[in-house]
């Protein structure tokens, strides 16, 4: 009985917090901010199509862990692994850059205002909309979270759960198993790793070789884009297309599902349960019926145990722990005080009772002047 009653004041208290997210959130803190975000990211598709697919996807893993925080974006430091070098993200995570970009320019236009975990919602949904597919409406408001640890990327469904699995992982969330077919659609774009897939290629099981759910046909293509080597592994670095038109944003994954080709064993169990079977079906046959659905169970997850009012924090820098409007410490006379460390993961940090000095003795101590930072 308590794990059930501590899960529905889990689903409860997200709930609440949903409700503070507003569409149009940043009309008068920072009104050009969807536009900026959206410039970013068509900037960023133009010069590589599968930018859009990545964007998605990382919207998606930072939803299932710890909410939509943007903590996915946190890089890792030599004291913690963070959820970008957890297994089902390591390596295969892409957009960075265009969220970093986004970001600086946000910056330039109201400082502090738009939060990383916002700029990746914004950004998911343009990412859809640049691939052909339906937009919406984004609720905003979110804060940004603190803490990423690539140890709880275990809540994001795997490729190779089956479906009563993946039900339960999203439920987690909140999300219906009805969220959890049209949100699968996203499947649509992008490529994935051969090794997401490969054990239903090769050795599936003790009676076959071949996972025999596999259409046959789809299975010789796929082992030659995903040869195996010497040692009997695939290359952790071969990549496939997820779909026969990896950048256009329609139904085609529900039709090949229903032909035995979904990629992964997440996408083809689907047709394992009448009433997933039913949606397949009923996907498959309806483009637009998708585009909505899709759109709706969007906009449901990126609602996701989101931090707002006062949770959280607005980083200045998406790639880094800390680094808040919190983080700058105002002194004397128009002077602020930074605390930085000189290696790659740099991040800031201040001691909130005693402005005086930096609370991690690691870090460097900064004062400039207001006019000096406004000029950087």
């Amino acid at each position: 009985m308590v794990p059930i009653v501590l899960a529905l004041f889990l689903i409860f208290s997200s709930q609440i917090e949903a409700a503070q997210l507003q569409v149009n959130f940043y009309k008068f803190t920072c009104p050009n901010a969807e536009l900026i975000i959206r410039q970013e990211v068509q900037r960023a598709y133009f010069r590589a199509r599968g930018i859009a697919a990545g964007l998605v996807r990382m919207h998606f893993h930072d939803c299932f862990v710890r909410g939509c925080d943007g903590s996915i974006l946190i890089k890792s430091t030599p004291g913690n692994s963070a959820e970008e070098d957890g297994p089902p993200n390591a390596g295969t995570l892409r957009g960075f850059e265009a969220i970093e970009n986004a970001k600086a320019s946000l910056e330039q236009e109201c400082r502090g205002v738009v939060s990383c975990a916002d700029i990746l919602a914004y950004a998911a949904r343009d990412s859809i909309v640049i691939s052909g597919g339906l937009g919406w409406n984004v609720p905003a408001g979110r804060r940004d979270g603190r803490i990423s640890r690539a140890e709880e990327t275990i809540d994001i469904p795997a490729p190779f759960g089956n479906l009563d699995q993946n039900i339960r992982a999203f439920a987690k969330k909140g999300l219906s198993s009805d969220d959890m077919v049209a949100l699968l659609g996203a499947h649509t774009i992008g490529r994935s790793h051969c090794t997401s897939f490969s054990d239903r290629l090769y050795n599936f099981s003790p009676t076959n070789s071949q996972d025999p759910t596999l259409d046959p046909l789809y299975a010789i293509l796929l082992k030659q884009q995903c040869p195996r080597e010497p040692n009997g592994n695939v290359d952790p670095n071969a990549v496939v297309f997820m779909n026969f038109s990896p950048t256009i944003s329609e139904n085609s994954y529900y039709v090949h599902v229903l032909r035995n080709r979904g990629l992964f064993t997440s996408d083809q169990t689907l047709t394992t349960s009448p009433d997933t079977l039913s949606e397949v079906r009923d996907y498959a046959r309806n483009n637009m019926q998708w585009q909505t659905d899709f759109a709706d169970a969007m906009i449901k997850m990126s609602q996701v145990e989101v931090l707002t009012g006062n949770a959280g924090e607005i980083r200045l820098n998406c790639r880094c722990r800390l680094c808040s409007t919190e983080s700058m410490a105002p002194l004397t006379n128009g002077t602020w005080k930074f605390c930085f460390s000189l290696d790659s993961s740099a991040w800031m940090e201040t001691d909130p009772n005693n402005f005086s000095k930096c609370s991690n003795p690691l870090l460097q101590e900064v004062n400039i002047s207001i006019e000096q930072r406004d000029r950087a």
